[in-house]
């Protein structure tokens, strides 16, 4: 069964005098502004970049949350941080990194244990498989 889910982008104007808007189709983004001035100068607002990073933390935690209730060791908390570099690459720009961090609090797992199900989680979450990126997990259980 495949699942689609969908964003969507408007734009207009120039690249770095135009003005974008991006939207979900849950609704948790509705018009929410992006541009060039958000991306890249540090203006607030949204961009591609962070939106990646999101998706990819919330993917990865489900996906550790998973694999440790079938562990038999459900987790009491995951807090994830995943930090997506743009750099430029080849003349243009391209994701080069996924940086994911993250606080356990898991009973009843060792440290080695805790970091191999961590690193199956994300080797096997859907947004890791898609980023053609190096992904590091910086895993600290307490």
């Amino acid at each position: 069964m495949a699942i689609v889910k969908k964003g969507s982008a408007k734009w207009s104007g120039g690249l770095k005098d135009g003005k974008g808007h991006i939207s979900t189709e849950s609704g948790a983004l509705a018009d929410h502004p992006y541009g060039f001035a958000i991306r890249f100068e540090g203006v607030k607002g949204s961009n591609p970049e962070e939106l990646i990073a999101a998706a990819h933390a919330s993917c990865f935690t489900m996906a550790l949350s998973k694999m440790l209730e079938e562990a038999g060791h459900p987790a009491q908390s995951l807090e994830t941080t995943a930090a997506v570099t743009l750099d430029q690459k080849d003349g243009g720009f391209a994701v080069t990194k996924s940086a994911l961090t993250l606080t356990a609090k898991v009973d009843g797992l060792d440290q080695a244990a805790f970091d191999k199900i961590a690193n199956d989680a994300k080797a096997g979450c859907p947004i890791s498989k898609l980023l053609n990126a190096e992904i590091t997990l910086d895993a600290t259980l307490s």
